[in-house]
């Protein structure tokens, strides 16, 4: 007997938070889409578990004691909606992509970050096969001195001159692809 999809909604989270790849294994389609991952590495496109491990990864590198702590979900047949908060302490570049090219790098701050997201996932045999989520960058780049433009888009704009923000993108990408790597049984060191 499989899960219910709330308990397989709430393991995609556990996965973004831990990296843990049975639960991954478990909770992730291996057809899984992600339509959030335009501003992601690379390696988190890649479909099923391997591209969850990947964001994951991708998040944690930037903040660390990532939670997501459950608001309210709702359920109906296939499709699950989950409301709940993205919690964590910005400890490392927060790397942005676009085009699978470095984007923005916001250096750590130490704060911490605690907003709102709202994520529609659709399950297929039991599994997350697709995600979509409605997030409050605003108010996340607003806890990290970011927007409304400051002192802190200044440090961004040093990092982007200065060559940083193209090393971090680089070490960000190289993390997501090694965690992507595992769950496919290639790492390399």
């Amino acid at each position: 007997m499989g899960m219910e999809a709330k308990d397989v909604a709430l393991g995609l989270f556990k996965v973004l938070e831990t990296g843990d790849m049975a639960l991954a294994a478990e909770v992730v389609h291996e057809d899984f889409t992600n339509r959030e991952s335009v501003v992601s590495p690379a390696a988190c496109s890649i479909p099923g578990p391997a591209g969850v491990l990947a964001s994951g990864a991708w998040m944690r590198s930037a903040f660390t004691d990532l939670r997501f702590p459950v608001l309210d979900l709702a359920h109906e047949g296939e499709q699950v909606w989950v409301r709940l908060r993205m919690r964590g302490r910005h400890t490392g570049p927060f790397v942005r992509y676009r085009d699978g090219a470095l984007d923005q790098a916001v250096p750590p701050t130490g704060a911490e970050i605690d907003f709102e997201q709202i994520h529609v996932l659709r399950l297929r045999d039991g599994k997350v096969v697709r995600h979509e989520a409605v997030r409050d960058d605003v108010t996340m780049l607003g806890q990290l001195g970011i927007f409304p433009p400051g002192p802190g888009a200044l440090r961004v704009l040093a990092w982007k001159v200065t060559g940083r923000a193209a090393r971090a993108a680089a070490r960000t990408a190289a993390a997501a692809e090694h965690a992507a790597q595992a769950v496919r049984g290639r790492t390399s060191d």
